[in-house]
């Protein structure tokens, strides 16, 4: 069944009053991207014009960042404190220097007396013929005769020293009695001592009467032949004075690239031969040259 439309009256036919017109759908998401469009563009103008705007805020530290603890205020441990690069431009503060990372001051002439360590040790080595020694170091050196006993003691009881000639061992002592003394010595006490025929000239060491006498000089700052450890070369000094001392004559180099002999005077030069600090090598074989007329 079918609906009937009424008549309108027919003076208001022309009259009608147009709505007005509704906006799409499509309008309104147009007009929201140009305003999201437009502030979107003052913004990259903003930035465009300071480049910092848009990285103002700070960043968060680092978590990896260690801070001092609050108890202490020591760094954490794993901290890295103190230390800067070599090519950091800050200003560094060094540490109060220590006796073994600085170099004991050299000083020209001493007053030529010495302390005794107060160090024994048992005795190294199977030979027959005991030596005994005892070790000095002259007043006025900072160099602590405890230490120096330790080291020298050290070195003749390394197997490759005098030990292994099956003929001689060492013991370290401070009272009783002794064969002869490890001294160490300013260069011009050295001179002093080493007077009576000896040319030190206040640069090597000498074995004189029941002295072995090492020049400080040599103990602190090596020698420029010798490429090694300075343990090494402190090696080197003691095993060729003892050598004298105990009927060792000077050698010469073998052949190029052959091990300088210790008796060999490595501080002239080594001929084409290899610094060596050891009377014989890991196998008990000593390391000779020809003799030095």
């Amino acid at each position: 069944m079918g609906h009937s439309r009424k008549a309108r009256p027919a003076g208001r036919r022309g009259q009608r009053r147009r709505a007005a017109p509704r906006r799409s759908r499509n309008t309104t998401v147009t007009t929201l991207a140009s305003v999201v469009l437009a502030a979107a563009t003052a913004l990259a103008v903003a930035a465009y014009r300071n480049p910092l705007a848009a990285t103002s805020r700070p960043a968060p530290a680092p978590s990896h960042v260690r801070h001092p603890t609050a108890s202490t205020g020591l760094p954490e441990p794993g901290a890295v404190t103190g230390h800067a690069s070599p090519s950091s431009s800050a200003t560094v503060t060094h540490p109060t220097p220590t006796a073994k990372s600085s170099p004991t001051p050299i000083p020209a002439k001493g007053p030529g007396t010495f302390t005794p360590a107060q160090a024994n040790g048992k005795r190294v080595g199977t030979g027959a013929t005991v030596r005994r020694y005892r070790v000095e170091v002259e007043d006025g050196i900072a160099l602590p005769a405890q230490q120096a006993a330790r080291e020298i003691s050290g070195i003749l009881a390394n197997p490759r020293s005098w030990t292994a000639d099956g003929i001689d061992s060492f013991q370290l002592t401070s009272s009783g009695p002794y064969d002869f003394t490890v001294k160490i010595a300013t260069p011009g006490t050295v001179d002093t001592i080493g007077a009576a025929g000896l040319d030190t000239g206040g640069e090597v060491n000498c074995d004189v009467g029941e002295d072995v006498v090492v020049n400080l000089k040599r103990w602190v700052l090596g020698s420029p032949e010798f490429d090694g450890p300075l343990h090494d070369y402190h090696a080197l000094i003691i095993n060729h004075e003892v050598g004298h001392r105990i009927g060792h004559g000077h050698e010469t180099c073998p052949g190029s690239g052959r091990p300088a002999p210790v008796m060999m005077q490595q501080i002239k030069g080594l001929k084409g031969c290899i610094a060596n600090a050891w009377p014989y090598d890991n196998k008990h074989r000593y390391l000779s040259g020809p003799a030095v007329p």
